[in-house]
């Protein structure tokens, strides 16, 4: 059995979904997959449950009753791969704005290199963001300075979403606590992960936009994150979090 899998969150990425897995599954590295689908009504976890025959004990599906937001199916993948005892536990969008590719280093840094947390980051060397317009590079980059300035935390790229992760990280952080359930997740995770003393890696990617499907990227996503923030930030004053 592997020890390292790779959780897809979902919703309505029929398009994508069938190349991702097979891509993933292609590389040199052996990664089991986590679907979690938000009940696509596109047939998203139809076809996933076509493909589990395929690649028995390497496929896995959650379906969930409805869409219930990005952090709290990570948390349900998180806990659901704690449960079946992967060492390594990787965050992954289904479109390839994440370079399956990239999956490698990202597992390298923690399993080769001792870090207990690596980001693929966007910012690490430069803006390295394609077929963005503008205005949303410009969104998502000062969010990032934003939540170092509050935070203090030495991360160049805040709210990535493509992450390896040591289980120890996600068996001592409190994830059942995580208060943002959108983007702000993202931060808030590796917020704990910092103030924990787990060792964090960033590693340059590029970062692509979807070619396939809708973003459920918005406006009120990153509201959301900006008043999570001060709140993450005024709360660890008053429960600070236990050092590793």
């Amino acid at each position: 059995m592997s020890k390292s899998i790779v959780i897809i969150p979902t919703y309505n990425e029929k398009e994508n979904i069938s190349r991702i897995i097979r891509k993933v599954f292609s590389l040199e590295v052996d990664f089991n997959i986590l679907i979690v689908d938000d009940n696509s009504p596109d047939g998203t976890a139809t076809i996933v449950k076509n493909l589990i025959p395929e690649f028995t004990n390497r496929l896995y599906l959650i379906e969930r009753s409805g869409k219930l937001g990005l952090g709290t199916a990570y948390i349900t993948g998180f806990q659901w791969a704690l449960e079946h005892s992967y060492d390594y536990i990787i965050e992954m969008d289904a479109d390839f704005s994440h370079d399956p590719n990239d999956l490698v280093r990202l597992y390298r840094s923690c399993h080769d290199q001792g870090f207990d947390l690596t980001i693929g980051s966007r910012y690490k060397s430069g803006i390295n963001v394609i077929n963005w317009p503008l205005k949303r590079v410009l969104m998502s980059y000062f969010a990032s300075v934003y939540v170092r300035k509050v935070t203090g935390m030495p991360i160049m790229d805040t709210t990535a979403g493509f992450k390896c992760y040591r289980k120890a990280v996600l068996e001592n952080i409190g994830i059942e606590n995580i208060k943002m359930k959108g983007y702000g997740f993202q931060i808030e995770m590796k917020f704990r992960t910092w103030r924990h003393g787990f060792k964090i890696n960033e590693i340059p990617i590029i970062f692509t936009d979807r070619k396939e499907g809708t973003s459920k990227m918005s406006g009120g996503i990153f509201g959301e994150a900006f008043k999570g923030v001060l709140k993450m930030k005024i709360r660890s004053y008053f429960k600070p979090f236990k050092k590793n």
